[in-house]
């Protein structure tokens, strides 16, 4: 039987596959609506930008409501108002209802990363392993959207891919509720463990250099992350199309794709872990220029082949940015410090969506991929500014 503690972090991790599978739901079932509303992939795409510009600037208020009131309570709050707002989605008649169920979406979606984050890593010395399985079990939830999104509106419509997820996370959201209150929380926070090292200060001059290239990798991975997980689908029905025919052919190589490339992040966090985590970027950022500009011009399985490579260093680039977060954060402030974070990341990445649907149809998707590895580019050289471990080393 699971402990307290273990448990804790499986429902954590379980919050994390749920916030990205619900944000994901709309990439697969645009498909769909494309064909039922008599919309092009162009038209339907920016309905879902307000929800992901909600998703950054929300980050802030959860994680000041995590640090002032209770981290606890505001994954409860997560649980139940995701699934509530996904199953409204599915009542949608009309691109502007279905726009506005997703943009309260992104309002609870926005509560996670600031808030589950922050409480993975609470009282741990070495937190790129826990941060890597939890980041697996996210990326996870968007492999498994596009698979079970193109199954569910293959088997009946595409309103069940919302409804039914959402059902599962109010339900969940109350068994964390009880597993709250069955282990005497009361909603506060759980206590730093005993015998971790004590948090060291760290100089405000390293600590701004830090944070400055944290914000900029921040950015530009947002955007590049973004990109590739929404955009993917498409890709693969438009160079594939000899191999996938229908929406769920395409969510089962999309989620081989994303579930391959999910376990980059347990490399990675092995990794950061043992050395530099400056070098583990570096080297990160220019396999992802470098696999982007591969993929121009690619179709049929040579596609397939680059796609699974970009994806991986694209999923192994974010328990990086974590874990320093993690190290220079201290654990009164943390919540704010990652709701800062991914403020800046879903910010960014919300501005990917129209400039998908724009570049997609004007110029195609090898004018996408010239851009992501410029983009994968610049990371690399914002990489080269980061302070070294040893001067982070106080942080642990």
């Amino acid at each position: 039987m699971l402990s307290h503690s273990r448990l804790r972090i499986l429902f954590l991790n379980v919050g994390h596959f749920i916030d990205h599978f619900m944000l994901l739901i709309f990439a697969t079932v645009v498909l769909k609506l494309t064909l039922e509303w008599d919309l092009s992939y162009a038209e339907l795409v920016p309905y879902a930008t307000p929800g992901f510009i909600a998703f950054g600037v929300f980050t802030i208020p959860a994680g000041w409501l995590a640090d002032r009131w209770s981290r606890e309570g505001m994954m409860v709050i997560f649980f139940i108002g995701i699934g509530l707002c996904a199953i409204f989605a599915g009542f949608a008649t009309s691109p502007m209802m279905l726009a506005f169920s997703l943009t309260c979406l992104g309002v609870f979606a926005a509560i996670y990363h600031p808030v589950g984050l922050a409480m993975v890593v609470e009282g741990l010395d070495k937190t790129g392993v826990p941060l890597a399985i939890n980041g697996l079990w996210g990326n996870m939830g968007v492999a498994t959207a596009a698979l079970l999104s193109g199954f569910i509106i293959e088997s009946w419509r595409w309103q069940a891919a919302f409804y039914l997820p959402g059902m599962i996370s109010v339900l969940i959201g109350f068994l964390f509720l009880w597993f709250i209150k069955s282990g005497d929380q009361n909603g506060r926070q759980a206590p730093i463990a005993v015998g971790v090292t004590p948090q060291a200060s760290i100089s405000r001059r390293v600590l701004i250099r830090a944070f400055t290239v944290i914000l900029t990798t921040t950015a530009i991975g947002g955007f590049v992350f973004q990109s590739t997980t929404f955009a993917l689908p498409k890709v693969l029905s438009e160079r594939l199309s000899e191999v996938a025919t229908s929406t769920s052919e395409i969510g089962v190589i999309a989620f081989f794709i994303f579930s391959l490339a999910a376990l980059s992040q347990l490399l990675v966090g092995y990794l950061v872990d043992r050395v530099s985590i400056r070098w583990v970027f570096g080297v990160v950022a220019l396999l992802q220029s470098t696999l982007f500009l591969l993929m121009i011009n690619q179709s049929g399985w040579a596609a397939f082949v680059v796609a699974v490579a970009f994806m991986f260093v694209v999923f192994g680039q974010i328990p990086i940015n974590d874990v320093l977060v993690g190290r220079i954060a201290k654990s009164a402030w943390r919540s704010r410090a990652f709701a800062l974070r991914y403020l800046v990341t879903f910010s960014v990445a919300a501005t990917a969506l129209p400039l998908i649907a724009w570049i997609h149809g004007n110029l195609g998707f090898d004018a996408l991929f010239m851009l992501l590895a410029l983009a994968a580019g610049l990371i690399l050289v914002t990489v080269m500014f980061l302070p070294s471990t040893k001067k982070l080393a106080g942080a642990n």
